[in-house]
């Protein structure tokens, strides 16, 4: 019996200690540590941009990194990610690389439910905290509206096509109302079920290099209209 005990107990521990560890850095902040000491300073004159975001940014390196390249854009997106995680990391991933300029794209994540279940004004509150972190800190801010999707195939049924046209109404508002600028790439992708079309994404959600193709003047006239 007290053997039996005693491998519960160990079992249990084993357990605590394995979720304890994978619930150190639930935000993910060791994954640009490194690359953001490389990365330094601005130089003078430097029109740095940091790209926050999810797989949907870190994909546009990979698609097209050609339009990232001999240009002063960095690249934060990780996978997965909802808007809190991203908010945990702002600082690091973001302020502290003195960009004149972050391009926010979230919230497609928070909808799927990827870190638990989240409201329209949840993610919105954690969009407007990045916002002001970053307005407190000199760096203009543009928002982007969450692309379209009308189902995610990893998790079906949530009706994405309905409550993305819902936040980013949310998000034009708050942006429009608060002097940033609101980057609308729904509207240039969106079919007529309010999803993503296969010429743009092979799954309907992630871009292929076609799908950023149609972003990419859209995010140059942000970033212009910001650095004015």
């Amino acid at each position: 019996m007290k053997a039996l005990k005693l491998s519960i107990a160990l079992f249990a521990l084993t357990i605590f200690t394995v979720n304890n560890s994978y619930g150190q850095d639930w935000p993910n902040l060791e994954r640009f540590a490194e690359d953001n000491k490389e990365v330094g300073m601005p130089a003078t004159n430097e029109n740095r941009v940091v790209f926050m975001g999810n797989s949907i940014t870190i994909g546009w390196i990979n698609k097209r990194p050609e339009f990232f390249e001999g240009k002063p854009y960095i690249n934060r997106g990780i996978s997965g990610q909802t808007t809190p995680q991203m908010l945990l990391r702002f600082r690091q991933d973001v302020i502290d690389l003195k960009p004149k300029v972050v391009v926010i794209l979230a919230g497609t994540n928070d909808i799927a439910g990827n870190t638990g279940p989240s409201t329209p004004k949840m993610i919105l509150d954690n969009m407007k905290s990045m916002a002001e972190l970053a307005k407190a800190n000199g760096i203009k801010v543009i928002i982007s509206s969450v692309l379209p999707a009308f189902d995610y195939p990893w998790k079906p049924g949530l009706n994405p096509n309905e409550k993305i046209p819902a936040l980013n109404k949310m998000l034009k508002e708050y942006t429009e109302a608060n002097g940033h600028i609101y980057l609308d790439y729904f509207t240039a992708m969106a079919d007529d079920r309010n999803g993503l079309p296969k010429k743009y994404a092979d799954d309907e959600v992630h871009p292929t290099a076609a799908g950023y193709a149609v972003m990419e003047p859209l995010v140059e006239a942000a970033i212009n209209k910001a650095l004015k």
